[in-house]
């Protein structure tokens, strides 16, 4: 378990155990997954990221501090998941955490409009994509007999939306799949979790604005609507508070955790 020590100048200070944990990140690139390559970096990991494109690669390596490595792959894609699983372990040697957060939003369309392409493109990145990234991964993590997976789903699979279905069930279909597996590794040293958060100060957040409001309401107006029912501060969340939910659930500090989602969006539920 991970020990809490004195500071002189922070205070009393958690180490997570996280130094020279290998760990693959996918969407890298983007807010989340960005907040995410940062905080793993901070605590002395060392991560493989994926992203869809070299110039997004290269544009954030002069940012990172660490022993870090990116690789292009397209979560659309069987093949390029498992070549990015292995050219990872390749790289580094070993897998110890696994952390499936690249995603998309959808499209909002009352269901009369909705189509199947959509629906599928939507389930291919939230479900089947995070599935077959774990897929990749668990043989190692069940030959070490440890490590961890922390899928970054989402506080609506928790809670439907109107015109959403598509998003909105492939998260609660992720959700799932995870306390699943979270079943299936759990007895062999495993620990498996996910993060749930409602809406985050990324660009995604500004598209799904533009997709359900249009050019109605402005972003400060937005943001009152979808967060207003907030339990503190009534804001999105920040990419590193997701961040910091996804290293505690990592660390071996929530060993004795599994099959459980964190919420990330001050919203007090009596169901949740």
């Amino acid at each position: 378990m991970g020990q809490a020590h004195a500071d002189s100048e922070k205070g009393f200070v958690m180490d997570l155990k996280l130094k020279d944990k290998v760990v693959l990140v996918t969407g890298g690139t983007g807010g989340i997954g960005t907040a995410i390559v940062k905080a793993f970096l901070a605590e002395g990991a060392k991560v493989a990221f994926s992203s869809t494109s070299q110039e997004k690669i290269d544009k954030l390596l002069p940012e990172l501090d660490g022993d870090v490595k990116g690789f292009v792959a397209d979560m659309n894609n069987e093949e390029e998941i498992k070549a990015f699983v292995e050219g990872a372990k390749a790289a580094f040697g070993t897998i110890d955490v696994v952390v499936p957060n690249a995603g998309y939003e959808g499209k909002a369309h009352p269901v009369q409009d909705m189509t199947l392409e959509l629906f599928e493109q939507t389930y291919m990145l939230n479900v089947f994509a995070v599935m077959l990234t774990m897929k990749y991964a668990a043989p190692t993590l069940i030959e070490k007999g440890s490590g961890s997976v922390v899928v970054v789903a989402s506080a609506a699979a928790y809670e439907p939306t109107a015109g959403n279905s598509a998003y909105v069930s492939s998260k609660y279909a992720v959700a799932g799949l995870t306390k699943c597996v979270a079943m299936e590794l759990g007895p062999v040293g495993v620990h498996v979790n996910y993060v749930c958060p409602g809406p985050v100060d990324t660009p995604m957040m500004l598209r799904i604005e533009q997709d359900f409001f249009g050019d109605t309401m402005t972003h400060e107006e937005a943001m009152a609507a979808l967060a207003g029912a907030y339990a503190m501060d009534k804001r999105y969340a920040k990419p590193e508070e997701v961040a910091n939910a996804v290293l505690y659930l990592a660390s071996e500090v929530s060993s004795h955790t599994a099959g459980m989602g964190m919420h990330i969006d001050s919203k007090v539920s009596a169901t949740s």
